[in-house]
């Protein structure tokens, strides 16, 4: 927690400096009626079928994970304005490699991000900008998400 407390402190600083006055405006397009309808959307349209078969095979005791996923990842945060989904997507993907150890939501991030426009280039610079903060093994997992991610949409691909 300290760590992002500094880092919002320094946000806020450059933020201020360049003329933007804070708080910044509201960027919620959803409520609590619409939320997890207009989340669930957004899901199917970035991970398609993906999405429904989730639904599917979760066990019924998990299934409020799912839910609040659609609702709270989905309906409250992607639906905001402010950032165009290629750009939001490009930060889930470099936030989760950050993460480490969540390599499967880190596979339908690559998918999610190249149906939205950002290719393997664009992955393997992220990945590449984040090598000296989250280290070798996690850009090299992101790496190797990626080449599957990406070999798995066209063969064709070089490295």
């Amino acid at each position: 927690m300290s760590s992002v407390f500094d880092v919002l402190h320094v946000t806020n600083e450059v933020l201020e400096s360049r003329g933007i006055e804070l708080p910044l405006e509201g960027q919620s397009t959803t409520n609590a009626d619409t939320r997890f309808d207009e989340g669930l959307a957004l899901q199917r349209r970035l991970f398609g079928d993906r999405i429904d078969q989730m639904y599917a095979n979760s066990p019924k005791d998990t299934l409020h994970i799912q839910r609040h996923l659609s609702a709270n990842c989905f309906g409250d945060y992607y639906t905001r304005t402010g950032l165009d989904l290629k750009t939001r997507e490009l930060l889930t993907f470099a936030m989760i490699a950050s993460l480490g150890g969540c390599e499967p939501q880190l596979g339908g991030h690559v998918a999610a991000n190249l149906s939205v426009g950002n290719d393997r280039q664009t992955l393997l610079s992220a990945a590449t900008q984040l090598l000296p903060f989250i280290g070798y093994p996690r850009t090299l997992n992101a790496i190797r998400v990626i080449d599957k991610g990406t070999s798995a949409r066209s063969e064709g691909n070089s490295r």
